[in-house]
C-alpha cells in the first residue's frame, strides 16, 4: 500500500493500514491503548497518511521515527510527542514496549473542555512538533494522569467522557507549563508557519486573478483548506489563533481593498464589481461595502475621482 492515506480517525486509518481495531470504541472521536495491544509485526513502517484527529503519545520503552514533509524524529524511551492535523506523515516502529497512545479529535476537545480550547492551549496548533525526552518525574506524573484517562475510558460510568475530558485538560496543562510556556502562535504565524504563509499567498493570487478576470468564483473557506489538503476547521483555527484574525476576516479585508481598486476605474459598472467579487445582487455589495467604509460605492467612487 503505497497511496496517500486521509482518514477523520484513528480505528479508519488503521482499518485502512489494515491493522487491528478490536479495542476502538466507535463515539466521541477519543480512543486510549498501549501500542503493544496492537499486535505490530515489527520492524513496522506505515503507508503515507493525513489524519484529521490529535495524537498523543507517551514512550516509556520504545523506538520508532516519525516523519512529516522533509523533517524526519526519532522517538526514544521518556519521550513525549504530539500530532495534529496538518501535512501527509509516515511512522514506523522498531519496538514497542510500552508507548501509550491518545487520539481525540477537535469535536472531542470542544465539547469536553472548552469552546475556546485553543487559545488555552495554542501549542495544538503548532507545525513541527519535535518529540521531546522529559525528565523521569516529569513522565512520571503524565504517566499517573494517562493511567487514570486509560482506566475511566476502560469503565462503564455514563459521565465517561466528560471526566476524561477533565483529566485530558490536566494532562494539556502539565504540557503546556513544561514543554510549551513560551510558544507564541503569533510569533510563528508572522515567521514561519507554513499554513499561513500559502494561505496569504493564495489570498493574494487570487484576488489578482479576479481582478484581471482570470478566474469567475470568488475562494471559500473549502476551496482554501483543499488546497492545503486540510479540514476547513482546522485551516480556521489555525488562522485564527496565528494571525489574529479569522479567515472570513481576512477575505473580507482583501474583497474590500480589492472593491476599492476597482471603483477607482470609472468605466467599470458596480453591478460588474459587485458579480466579480462574489455578490449575488449589487444590493448586497453596496451593504457590505457600507458596512466597512461608512459610504456606498457610488459615493466612494464619487470621492475617489475628484
Amino acid at each position: 500500500m503505497s497511496k496517500n492515506i486521509e482518514s477523520n480517525s484513528l480505528y479508519e486509518l488503521y482499518k485502512t493500514l489494515e491493522l487491528p481495531v478490536d479495542l476502538f470504541e466507535l463515539t466521541e472521536g477519543f480512543t486510549i491503548f498501549n501500542l503493544n495491544e496492537i499486535g505490530f509485526s515489527l520492524p513496522y513502517s506505515s503507508s503515507s497518511f493525513r489524519p484529521n484527529f490529535f495524537s498523543f503519545l507517551l514512550v516509556k520503552n520504545g523506538q520508532g521515527k516519525y516523519s512529516i514533509d522533509e523533517y524526519s524524529f526519532d522517538v526514544a524511551p521518556n519521550s513525549v510527542y504530539f500530532t495534529n492535523p496538518s501535512n501527509f506523515r509516515t511512522f514506523s516502529w522498531t519496538e514497542i514496549n510500552d508507548v501509550l497512545l491518545i487520539t481525540f479529535d477537535e469535536t472531542f476537545l470542544k465539547k469536553y473542555i472548552g469552546r475556546d480550547v485553543y487559545t488555552e492551549f495554542p501549542f495544538l496548533l503548532t507545525e513541527i512538533v519535535r518529540p521531546k525526552v522529559v525528565s523521569d518525574s516529569f513522565f512520571q506524573e503524565l504517566k499517573y494522569i494517562t493511567s487514570l484517562i486509560h482506566k475511566t475510558y476502560k469503565g462503564k460510568s455514563i459521565a465517561k467522557y466528560n471526566i476524561i475530558g477533565h483529566f485530558l485538560a490536566i494532562l494539556l496543562f502539565k504540557i503546556k507549563e513544561h514543554i510549551w510556556i513560551d510558544y507564541n502562535p503569533i510569533y510563528e504565524g508572522n515567521r514561519s508557519s507554513t499554513i499561513v504563509i500559502s494561505f496569504k499567498r493564495m489570498l493574494e493570487q487570487h484576488y489578482r486573478d479576479i481582478s484581471s478576470g482570470r478566474v469567475e468564483t470568488v475562494f471559500r473557506v473549502q476551496d482554501y483548506a483543499e488546497a492545503q489538503h486540510l479540514h476547513p476547521n482546522y485551516l480556521s483555527s489555525v488562522i485564527k489563533n496565528k494571525t489574529g484574525k479569522s479567515i472570513a476576516i481576512w477575505i473580507a479585508d482583501k474583497t474590500l481593498s480589492e472593491a476599492k481598486a476597482l471603483l477607482q476605474n470609472p468605466e467599470i459598472p458596480i453591478k460588474e464589481i459587485s458579480y466579480k467579487l462574489g455578490f449575488s445582487e449589487s444590493a448586497h455589495f453596496s451593504t457590505f461595502f457600507k458596512k466597512h467604509e461608512g459610504i456606498s460605492p457610488v459615493q466612494y467612487r464619487k470621492s475617489s475621482v475628484l
